[in-house]
């Protein structure tokens, strides 16, 4: 590819030099395309440049393009669902660009301030993780872990937030001294290896260390309880964690929980899980806290509520997504049967203890107003 007309969030810097991979500064010039949309939505990380006769759209074009940068290029857009295609810019010159044969769903125009403030920093951390894996996996496997990708970049921008430092070092990580950085290994989840200096606490700086972390996405976790009922529901699954811990009994209660994708608040994701795996459509939400799970070896992190809902009569049902292989099963009981749980020892996880602590503590205020 001689000349690359670049749109969207290829023509931001940050994200074009991410994506680029180059020291030198690339030679780009404002241009435009006639005959085209580009179109996105609320929900949409990457808009998508589609046919539309008596539309035009403004870009750069990236000048001579260096012949792996075009591959770079091309491997990215590629994973978001776009093929090169020769068009004809509005000053008469020629340049390919990437075009989608099918706009997303409930597309608009698309406006980069206002993509800027909800993608910005979700669109550099995935595509950093994204270009990573140039030259080493095929477009298949990048499709398969974009679902993924996406929901650690949008942990990952989330964590810019941070929490206070009151009684805590308020120290920067700034002031920790990477050396080297490897993945290990590449699936769906990852492992990161890090060699690194940290400040002590005594005012000097620790021994080179190797460490490993589980980086996985962070995830909403909802306990329903019905207050006029006073009953909970609690949902029974297959856990790896217990299964590989040696557990001969690795089915776990658990409140409903699943994965905050990109762009979701925690609330939104906690709601949208309720329906996923019960059915329930919650009335409220009450938060419980928000935590990281194992921050010795694990990225993780936890967003716990309590769901106000109307439950049915005690028992049993099935539910979850079969497109996720979940394989649910709901359990309605009183809340007396529930703390019950937390004596016996069979609420065996931290998020479940918790929020049945927590209920325990505020159970007659959410009576009261119910």
């Amino acid at each position: 590819m001689a000349d690359v007309f670049l749109c969207g969030p290829l023509a931001e810097r940050r994200i074009l030099d991410i994506v680029a991979g180059q020291d030198v500064t690339l030679e780009t010039h404002p241009a435009a395309v006639s005959g085209f949309a580009l179109l996105g939505s609320a929900a949409t990380w990457f808009p998508a440049l589609t046919v539309e006769e008596g539309q035009s759209v403004e870009g750069l074009v990236l000048r001579t393009t260096p012949a792996d940068v075009a591959q770079r290029i091309e491997f990215l857009m590629q994973g978001v669902g776009a093929v090169p295609r020769q068009v004809i810019l509005t000053d008469g010159s020629s340049a390919a660009c990437f075009v989608t044969d099918h706009a997303p769903d409930q597309t608009d125009g698309w406006q980069a301030a206002t993509w800027r403030a909800k993608w910005g920093l979700i669109a550099q951390a995935a595509c950093q993780e994204i270009m990573s894996y140039f030259g080493r996996i095929d477009q298949p496997g990048l499709r398969w872990r974009m679902p993924m990708i996406l929901a650690r970049a949008g942990a990952r921008a989330a964590a810019v937030a941070g929490a206070p430092a009151d009684l805590r070092s308020d120290a920067s990580a700034d002031h920790v001294d990477v050396t080297s950085t490897d993945t290990p290994h590449q699936g769906f989840f990852l492992t990161r290896e890090y060699a690194l200096q940290h400040p002590q606490f005594d005012g000097g700086t620790s021994d080179v260390l190797r460490r490993e972390v589980f980086v996985v996405s962070d995830a909403a976790l909802v306990l329903p309880y019905d207050p006029r009922r006073d009953r909970v529901l609690l949902v029974e699954q297959f856990r790896m964690g217990p299964f590989g811990r040696g557990d001969p009994k690795p089915w776990v209660l658990e409140p409903v929980a699943g994965r905050i994708d990109a762009g979701e608040t925690p609330e939104e994701t906690a709601y949208r899980e309720c329906i996923e795996e019960t059915g329930l459509h919650l009335s409220g939400l009450e938060r419980i806290s928000a935590h990281y799970c194992s921050p010795g070896c694990s990225t993780e992190y936890f967003h716990l509520f309590l769901g106000l809902c109307d439950l049915p009569d005690e028992g049993r049902t099935l539910g979850g997504l079969d497109s996720e292989a979940e394989d649910i099963r709901s359990h309605v009981i009183p809340f007396d049967r529930a703390m019950a749980l937390l004596d016996s020892g069979e609420a065996n996880n931290g998020p479940l203890v918790l929020s049945l602590i927590w209920l325990s503590k505020e159970r007659d205020r959410l009576r009261a107003i119910a």
